[in-house]
């Protein structure tokens, strides 16, 4: 009888990555993934702690997990991750329940961590941040043919940074790059298995190959674009202080490269900016805007925003508004400020209070609504290239004659699209189609594909 696990992943894609790599681990120990805990005999937490929100995630869960543990006491459960690297022994004083907490870095020791926990081994906390994180891909062989159409691919881990807000630093250690043959090989691997887009991963994969004097980013595209069979590859997340000319020009340069950046600015106020410790300005970060759209008019530019930093006052808080108006982003992901252990910003005076956060969180998220739509709105008629990713969940059209699809554009649009069943009987996925956009939603567009296509 086999053994099986259930793996939760919270936070960001690296995360998707790393757990990715945790799972193909216990495939080889004998584990089969299950779609609940309850079916389990072995539960990992993957945990994000970028946000208050996220760590609040983990601790519900626990609280769920013990409960089930007094039911069944032969099951183990294990942290890792962001949180596990910040609370190390703090964590396992705090939830019994829990068997094992592994850091950031230990991921490559699972296996050991597993069998010692399988032959009764007392608690384990391995929170040992040395070795190269992520460079092993064994995973590749066990990916599921049916969902390979696009994949993350880390390229680098944590961060030199020091904002003033944020805890990657501590969790993921200082900024260190994979060798760029390395990253290659996973690429060309995951192309054999039927993938056609990448996304690489890094807290700031501007500054890849710096320390180690690898080639740079911008070099690295250009090798990965030459390998045969991959469609498109995409990165995040790029810090505006390290945007060099070399990469906005492969935006130019690289037809594989898509139209598409996320650049977090965090704020528009140059005063938060400086206690933010981002170590750019706002108009440095417009100059680098102007310089994307000049090179490529159709990229689709979104960002990071921080609102109710310690300190914030209304006027810097509408200078982030009016920021937001003069790029004109496609997308924002909005967060409210919350204090994360050993930050900088977590001792700062003149914390916000909740109420107010809330309020600008949400003129954000409306001034950004009213943004998107008209974004949106305004790419009716266009034709945009969509790699498809597979059946549409969204039925827009109730016809059984036809076939709904999905995917996204350069520019990382939802496209949704319909083909008669007459015409394309044969599957889309992983494809490119043209499609021209007819109408338009708030989270994503609808069009027809150009006749022949």
């Amino acid at each position: 009888m086999s053994k099986r696990v259930f793996l939760k992943t919270i936070g960001c894609q690296m995360n998707v990555y790393d757990s990715e790599r945790m799972l193909s681990t216990l495939q080889d120990l004998g584990y089969e993934s299950v779609s609940s805990a309850e079916a389990a005999d072995l539960i990992i937490i993957n945990t994000c702690a970028i946000r208050a929100k996220a760590e609040q995630k983990l601790y519900s869960f626990i609280g769920r997990l013990a409960d089930l543990k007094q039911k069944k006491p032969a099951i183990r459960i294990g942290i890792a991750g962001c949180v596990a690297q910040q609370e190390g022994k703090a964590l396992l004083q705090k939830a019994p329940c829990v068997d094992f907490v592994f850091g950031t870095h230990a991921i490559g020791r699972l296996d050991e961590i597993v069998r010692s926990v399988e032959t009764g081994a007392e608690r384990i906390l391995d929170t040992a941040m040395n070795g190269i994180p992520n460079d092993d891909f064994r995973y590749v062989h066990r990916l599921n043919a049916d969902s390979l159409v696009t994949r993350f691919v880390t390229i680098m881990t944590g961060c030199d940074n020091y904002c003033a807000y944020c805890v990657v630093p501590y969790v993921r250690g200082r900024e260190t790059s994979r060798e760029p043959g390395r990253i290659i090989e996973e690429i060309r691997l995951l192309v054999e298995h039927g993938v056609r887009e990448i996304t690489l991963l890094g807290q700031n994969v501007n500054s890849y190959g710096n320390k180690e004097r690898y080639c740079s980013f911008a070099e690295l595209l250009r090798r990965i674009a030459s390998i045969e069979g991959l469609s498109r590859m995409r990165f995040t997340t790029s810090h505006p202080k390290d945007l060099s000319e070399e990469l906005i020009e492969a935006f130019s340069e690289l037809p594989k490269l898509a139209h598409h950046i996320h650049l977090p600015v965090q704020a528009g106020s140059d005063v938060v900016l400086k206690r933010m410790n981002r170590k750019y300005s706002r108009s440095a970060y417009l100059d680098k805007v102007g310089r994307l759209r000049k090179l490529c008019p159709d990229i689709a530019i979104t960002t990071d925003i921080i609102v109710g930093f310690p300190g914030e006052t209304e006027s810097q808080f509408q200078e982030t508004l009016s920021l937001m108006q003069e790029v004109g982003y496609d997308a924002v992901f909005a967060f409210q400020y919350s204090d994360r252990p050993d930050t900088p910003s977590s001792v700062f005076p003149n914390k916000i209070d909740g109420a107010v956060k809330a309020e600008r969180l949400s003129r954000v998220l409306e001034l950004q609504k009213s943004m998107t739509m008209k974004k949106h709105q305004a790419l009716i008629g266009s034709l945009q290239e969509v790699l498809v990713e597979g059946l549409s969940r969204r039925t827009v059209l109730a016809d059984p004659s036809v076939t709904q699809w999905t995917g996204r554009s350069s520019g990382n649009h939802i496209v949704h699209f319909s083909v008669p069943n007459s015409e394309a009987p044969k599957d889309l996925t992983g494809t490119l189609r043209p499609v021209r956009i007819t109408r338009s939603f708030s989270h994503s567009l609808w069009g027809e594909p150009e006749e022949g296509a």
